[in-house]
């Protein structure tokens, strides 16, 4: 699958999964890029005395772990973002790896895009769910751009 899939080799329930383990780098170079500098996620003594009693990983850091899934796995590279539905679920914690998995739901042939279900997971637990619609290369459009 490294090389992605056309939408003519998409099936519904198809899946794919990628794991990482969030680190305070994450975190901070997460922080950085954004320039989400919430000290929920950066400061200690602000967090203690948040809900969560301690830091916790910005929300779209573990949603765009899904993107890992959709440009490089499923269904891979040529694949065009449209739209993504997130529900955060629980927060995910320094040190606790997430696993993003996505699966085929709908398949739409008259563009080549298709439905999926997007689920980051701790340790077999939802932290967020949602649905994201892609437009995916057609083999038969790549071969009449050949010609």
């Amino acid at each position: 699958m490294s090389d992605g899939l056309f939408f003519e080799d998409l099936q519904l329930g198809q899946t794919a999964s990628f794991g990482k383990t969030i680190t305070e780098a994450d975190i901070v170079l997460f922080a950085a890029v954004t320039g989400d500098t919430n000290p929920m996620h950066l400061n200690a003594d602000y967090a203690k005395g948040t809900i969560f009693g301690e830091r916790i990983a910005h929300g779209m850091l573990a949603a765009g772990l899904i993107t890992k899934v959709l440009g490089t796995q499923l269904p891979g590279p040529g694949t065009i973002y449209m739209s993504q539905s997130l529900k955060f679920r629980a927060p995910v914690r320094i040190g606790e790896t997430v696993t993003a998995t996505v699966e085929v739901l709908a398949l739409h042939p008259d563009r080549h895009r298709a439905t999926l279900r997007t689920v980051c997971t701790v340790r077999g637990e939802p932290v967020l769910e949602g649905e994201a619609f892609v437009s995916v290369p057609s083999r038969a459009a790549r071969g009449k751009a050949a010609e």
